[in-house]
């Protein structure tokens, strides 16, 4: 069984940020979008953010909480998530073809590419 490949993630408990090693060659932009957006929202609404390949590329992004943080906003949680999805979908979308390109040497094809953004 094929792990997910973790891209970045942020804890609000131990209030801190990390990106994947594996990620270094990302530009600078990105990586900084990336952290805000992680950092922010772990901010907002607590617990801990990962932002996770699937095994076919697919990026997802995971939620979890501590059990005994009576705090964390699970419903601003699920709002967060949606807003992330829809204001950075570019972003997103980007990401996933750069993880399948690079690391699954699946073939680019930029047609393909803007018939899913659209």
């Amino acid at each position: 069984m094929k792990k997910n490949t973790v891209l970045c993630g942020a804890n609000s408990y131990l209030q801190k940020y990390y990106l994947n090693e594996q990620f270094q060659r990302l530009p600078e932009r990105v990586r900084q979008e990336l952290q805000i957006m992680c950092v922010l929202f772990v901010e907002d609404v607590g617990g801990v953010l990962t932002l996770e390949f699937l095994e076919d590329g697919t990026l997802t992004l995971n939620v979890s909480k501590d059990d005994a943080d009576y705090l964390f906003d699970e419903i601003g949680s699920e709002l967060k998530i949606r807003e992330i999805q829809r204001e950075k979908a570019g972003l997103l979308q980007g990401l996933e073809t750069y993880y399948k390109t690079v690391f699954l040497k699946q073939p680019f094809h930029e047609d393909e590419e803007a018939e899913e953004t659209e």
